[in-house]
């Protein structure tokens, strides 16, 4: 399997970059797996598509403001950071640029409750940064980082809740499950009165999402792994809607990965851990029925992944419609409903 069939031309003006106000705005494509008609739609009339008893399944992650400034304390060089992965209690993984100015030993202070000092560097030129503060990190970084948006997006976001989903609740993501921006607590309510069941999954998205396929042979390219957890209330309402008749259908590819990740071997099993799971044509769908995505980067794991669930022709074709009726792509973009 060729990288290349995965590839579309995308003109710059249409990736987006700011988010949809008000959120369920943005437009829908409509795909149904069993027929070849398209329908365009708002995001708020995506509950008409939606069944009593069938279960929408979330990705409750919540964004880490991982971006920090700071000034070097021996030279005064400003610098800049990048959490990545939390190592233990207070050492983490980092990206630092410029990289150059932070040899070992080096301190940089944050902010008057934040200085890190350089202990190690890493294989792929990071450094791993040991943190000095008093109170709570969490609510420090909350205070004076800054929302890490992926390098397509050029322009300043005001609101930082704007790449957070309504519902999120679990800190730790480096990236937005960006299918989830599109709800609104009205939509949910909504949802909810029509009989729709609701669960969530946390997956934590790492800036690997981010990483391009630089194999030509798909099979040879090595996932990222994350880590994700699936509660056994979750587990459970998954039965109950299933044994009524219900469809289960994922909100983004990262609760799908986790849900296909949890069902692995036929049944969903509660439980946390890494996945690196690997979804691409030909894999056989164990969970999930219908999925929420927005429209994802040329020649990525995410397209090979609603291609392994639809089919690479119709998305292929699906992404051709969205570009002639001027979609917004990518994390601020506009979503498609697969059924």
């Amino acid at each position: 399997m060729k990288l290349s069939e995965f590839d579309y031309y995308l003109p710059e003006r249409l990736i987006a970059q700011l988010p949809c106000e008000p959120r369920d705005h943005s437009k829908l494509l409509c795909v149904q797996r069993s027929d070849d008609e398209f329908s365009h739609q708002r995001f708020y009339q995506m509950i008409d598509h939606l069944r009593p008893n069938d279960i929408l399944v979330f990705n409750d992650t919540k964004v880490l403001p991982a971006r920090l400034y700071g000034i070097k304390q021996d030279t005064g060089a400003k610098i800049e950071i990048l959490l990545l992965k939390r190592l233990n209690g207070n050492d983490w993984e980092c990206l630092a640029k410029p990289g150059k100015k932070l040899r070992h030993g080096a301190v940089v202070s944050f902010s008057d409750e934040l200085q890190g000092e350089i202990i190690a560097h890493t294989e792929f030129g990071g450094r791993i940064i040991r943190f000095c503060y008093e109170g709570i990190f969490e609510e420090i970084i909350e205070r004076i980082g800054h929302m890490p948006l992926p390098p397509y997006i050029h322009e300043r976001l005001e609101d930082k809740n704007r790449y957070q989903t309504v519902y999120a609740k679990h800190s730790g993501a480096a990236a937005a499950p960006t299918a989830g921006l599109h709800f609104t607590p009205e939509l949910l309510r909504r949802i909810d009165e029509k009989g729709v069941q609701r669960a969530f999954v946390t997956l934590h998205v790492g800036l690997g999402t981010f990483r391009p396929v630089e194999v030509e042979d798909v099979l040879e390219h090595t996932m990222h792994s994350e880590f994700y957890s699936i509660p056994q209330e979750t587990v459970d309402a998954i039965a109950r809607a299933k044994a009524n008749g219900g469809r289960v259908i994922a909100v983004g590819t990262t609760a799908i990965r986790t849900l296909e990740t949890a069902g692995a071997s036929g049944k969903i099993v509660a439980g946390s851990g890494w996945t690196d799971i690997f979804i691409y044509p030909g894999y056989q769908f164990r969970v999930v029925e219908g999925m929420v995505t927005n429209f994802h980067l040329p020649k990525s794991t995410l397209l090979l992944l609603i291609s392994a669930f639809a089919g690479k022709e119709k998305i292929m074709r699906a992404y051709e419609e969205a570009i002639q009726s001027e979609y917004r792509f990518f994390s601020f973009g506009d979503a498609m409903l697969i059924l």
